[in-house]
C-alpha cells in the first residue's frame, strides 16, 4: 500500500499559497481620463472635429445634378436612398481655399437638423477622434474669420489643436439657408 494521499482541500490550499507567493503585484491604478469624441475632417488644410451627434453619416461624394440659379457653393443635389441631399462645398461657402488633397479624398458629412437635410463637402474625413476633456481650449488660433462663428473651441492633442465645428450652428445660419443667386 502506498503512502496516504493528501486530502483534496489541502492540495488546493497548497496550490493557492504557492500561486500567491509567486504572483506579480497588481498594476498601478491610474486615474481614468474623461474623453470627448467627434468626427475629424480636413478643411482648407486645417483639422476640425464635429461633435458625434451632429453628423448622421459620411459618404463619398455621390453623383449629383447641378441646380441653376443658386450660389456657387451649392454644388447640386444628389439622390441618397430616395432623399434629395443638397451638397454644399464648405470651403466655397466660407470663401477659403481648398487644401491640395485630391478630388477622390473629398467626403460628404451628412447633417440633419429638424427639416434641414444637407451634405457638407470637405477635403477629407479622418474618422472618429477622441480627446481628453481637459485639453479643451476656448479660443483656438488659426481659425479663418468666416469660419470663426461656427467654431466653439478646440481640443489639443500632440501639440495640434483640432477646432470644434458646429454643423448645427451652420444649419441655423441665414447665409447658409439662402442659396438663391439673386
Amino acid at each position: 500500500m502506498s503512502a496516504p494521499q493528501a486530502a483534496p482541500f489541502a492540495v488546493l490550499t497548497d496550490i493557492a499559497a504557492r500561486s500567491r507567493s509567486l504572483a506579480a503585484g497588481l498594476p498601478e491604478q491610474q486615474q481614468a481620463v474623461e474623453l470627448w469624441n467627434g468626427i475629424g475632417f480636413v478643411l482648407a488644410g486645417e483639422r476640425y472635429v464635429a461633435p458625434m451627434g451632429e453628423v448622421t453619416e459620411i459618404l463619398h461624394v455621390p453623383r449629383f445634378t447641378h441646380i441653376p440659379g443658386v450660389r456657387p457653393f451649392l454644388l447640386g443635389a444628389a439622390n441618397v436612398r430616395g432623399r434629395l441631399l443638397p451638397l454644399v462645398d464648405l470651403a466655397g461657402f466660407f470663401d477659403i481655399p481648398r487644401s491640395s488633397r485630391s478630388q477622390r479624398e473629398r467626403r460628404v458629412l451628412v447633417v440633419e437638423q429638424g427639416d434641414i437635410f444637407s451634405g457638407l463637402v470637405v477635403d477629407s474625413v479622418l474618422g472618429m477622434q477622441y480627446f481628453a476633456t481637459d485639453s479643451f481650449k476656448d479660443s483656438p488660433e488659426g481659425v479663418p474669420e468666416n469660419v470663426r462663428p461656427f467654431v466653439s473651441g478646440g481640443y489639443e492633442r500632440n501639440e495640434e489643436v483640432w477646432k470644434v465645428f458646429s454643423a448645427v450652428d451652420l444649419l441655423e445660419d441665414e447665409r447658409f439657408l439662402d442659396v438663391a443667386q439673386w
